[in-house]
């Protein structure tokens, strides 16, 4: 199917428009799924509910043991960095963060866990 095959198919699957900049492959492979579940009878039992959970508010938003008002500093290159623990996740050069790993991330250039990145996992170590 062409891209826009592709975007008609989520529409009448889901009934709503598809995000915006989806890739094609990426379309494939979540419309086959979808198709796939359906002609199987729908996801297995519980597992909407899981992923409701994963998604809704009760989604972990710091790692365990860091209470709002903590503070993690971490050097880089010479840089020092500066992570507050807020009741919304992690408070880094001006902005709201839900993850540790994506400040890393952003910090390195490169994939890091973030706890790790922090020093809250035995060390700072990649």
């Amino acid at each position: 199917m062409d891209r826009q095959q592709l975007l008609a198919l989520w529409q009448d699957l889901f009934d709503v428009p598809p995000p915006k900049s989806l890739s094609r492959p990426f379309l494939r492979r979540v419309l086959a799924f979808e198709v796939q579940a359906r002609a199987m009878g729908g996801l297995p039992k519980g597992f909407s509910a899981k992923l409701e959970r994963a998604a809704g508010e009760d989604a972990p938003k710091r790692s365990d043991g860091l209470q709002p008002g903590g503070r993690l500093l971490r050097e880089w290159n010479g840089i020092t960095h500066v992570v507050d623990v807020t009741e919304q996740g992690f408070r880094w050069r001006d902005q709201t963060w839900r993850s540790l790993s994506a400040i890393a991330r952003e910090i390195t250039g490169a994939h890091w866990s973030g706890p790790r990145f922090f020093g809250l996992h035995g060390g700072a170590g990649r």
